[in-house]
């Protein structure tokens, strides 16, 4: 019997194994269209401006050992967007194609609809069947392809982008991103 998996809130202490997960798919694929590896001091600046905002940053470990992590930030800049985030998931290798992708990302969707997001949107650098396949399972729905938008490895990548509507309604105003000063 495998022991369970638990999820709780990043903390900087987390950014070099987040830095281990990542640098890989920087590195090796074009899942991610960063061309340089990320510092651990970087990754600590990026959980941090995360959860500045008021956004959830989450990681998956089982006994104490890092799998993954998920977090959402602001999908942009001017305010009117500010209840329409994108989010993000990333397994080390050996977790991959477990299902902890799904559970970790319900977690992230319910946390975003209880801070008032309305819409979580997915960008897939394409193809990448497991994350589409992960974000369809979840609700998401395809909306957007962009062509050749991204140059990595020696050819273009297109994105495709998926969004999943989590609150119905006007927004409540104190709700998601809205109160929230970003620093300079």
């Amino acid at each position: 019997m495998t022991s369970p998996v638990t999820i709780r809130s990043a903390e900087p202490y987390d950014a070099a194994a987040f830095a281990a997960i990542y640098n890989p798919y920087i590195l090796g694929t074009t899942i991610s269209f960063e061309e340089e590896p990320v510092t651990v001091g970087a990754m600590v600046e990026r959980i941090q401006k995360v959860q500045g905002q008021g956004l959830p940053w989450l990681v998956m470990e089982q006994e104490g050992e890092i799998l993954g992590y998920a977090y959402a930030t602001r999908w942009r800049e001017r305010r009117a967007y500010r209840f329409a985030v994108e989010t993000s998931v990333y397994f080390s290798p050996e977790a991959r194609g477990q299902g902890l992708g799904s559970q970790l990302y319900r977690e992230l969707i319910a946390r975003l609809q209880a801070l008032g997001a309305h819409l979580a949107i997915g960008g897939i650098a394409l193809p990448n069947p497991a994350s589409a396949g992960l974000h369809e399972s979840l609700g998401y729905q395809h909306v957007a392809t962009f062509h050749e938008v991204g140059w990595k490895h020696g050819r273009w990548l297109d994105v495709g982008y998926w969004e999943l509507k989590l609150q119905d309604g006007p927004p409540q105003e104190a709700a998601c991103v809205s109160t929230v000063v970003v620093p300079a």
